[in-house]
């Protein structure tokens, strides 16, 4: 009993600097935030009030959704593929998968995004080539458009889809798959009525994780949107920089966080945190 105690007062104190750095760090400004959203310019809930009557800021919620509901389908869905070849594949075919988990995580935000740039625009790689071959005879619209965007955002999201997959994918019971083929079920069935639902929690963990990243994203949609697909955190970001409008972005910005909350609590239902890595 004594060394129970013993070990979470060590715990307590192993976490005492991180726990003091998140509230000085993050719960301390975002609370400036909040009291900026109720006062500024005047104290009240006008900023709020504003949130449901302005076209623009409902438009770029719904597309903020919509653009991170697509994103989510296109990742968890390539980070499926992937990940089975990761898990189940030759050593070869593993090593492979692991180079394009991992590769992505060591080139920044900033690099990429211009990278599909010169892949996507109009005298970009893909363009030329395209035109070259005589398959197309004006360039395709690749960029500064939603396509552009979700492109970017799926491709810097995969790696982060993979890591729930696999941990779900590991933990199956080989048993049960042997015993599918045993009765009878050819490989595409066993994939598709055994193997897939059994991943379930590392889907739907996958799903949100890549649902709420795609939320707060602003570099990719800054460049490859090109303005004229503004998500919610350049719009923050223009109602706090651009012009004085700080109580509609804290206001924005207050109700994005408690969206955010409300889907990493829904995921820690459903999934085990030791699910997700």
């Amino acid at each position: 009993m004594r060394d129970t105690l013993s070990d979470r007062m060590g715990a307590a104190l192993l976490m005492a600097p991180l726990l003091l750095f998140l509230v000085l760090a993050y719960a301390w400004p975002f609370l400036g935030v909040v009291k900026w959203s109720f006062t500024l310019p005047t104290p009240g809930l006008g900023q709020y009030h504003a949130l449901l009557t302005d076209d623009l800021v409902q438009s770029v919620f719904i597309r903020t959704l919509r653009i991170a509901a697509i994103v989510t389908v296109v990742s968890v869905t390539a980070a499926y593929a992937i990940t089975v070849v990761w898990v189940r594949g030759s050593p070869v075919q593993r090593i492979l998968a692991e180079f394009c988990i991992l590769v992505p995580f060591w080139i920044s935000v900033l690099t990429r995004a211009f990278g599909w740039v010169a892949l996507l625009s109009n005298r970009g790689l893909i363009n030329t080539w395209l035109q070259s071959i005589g398959f197309i005879s004006e360039p395709l619209t690749l960029v500064r458009n939603e396509f552009g965007v979700i492109v970017g955002m799926s491709h810097f999201l995969i790696p982060f889809a993979v890591f729930p997959l696999a941990s779900a994918m590991r933990s199956l019971d080989e048993r049960v798959l042997l015993a599918a083929r045993g009765l009878g079920s050819s490989r595409m069935r066993t994939f598709w009525t055994v193997f897939v639902p059994m991943t379930r929690s590392g889907i739907i963990g996958s799903a949100l994780i890549v649902f709420v990243f795609s939320l707060g994203f602003f570099i990719t949609p800054a460049i490859l949107g090109g303005g004229r697909s503004v998500m919610i955190a350049e719009l923050i970001y223009l109602r706090i920089f651009q012009s004085p409008d700080w109580g509609l972005g804290a206001a924005i910005s207050v109700v994005l966080v408690v969206f955010v909350g409300a889907l990493m609590a829904l995921l820690f239902r459903y999934v085990r945190p030791k699910q997700l890595v």
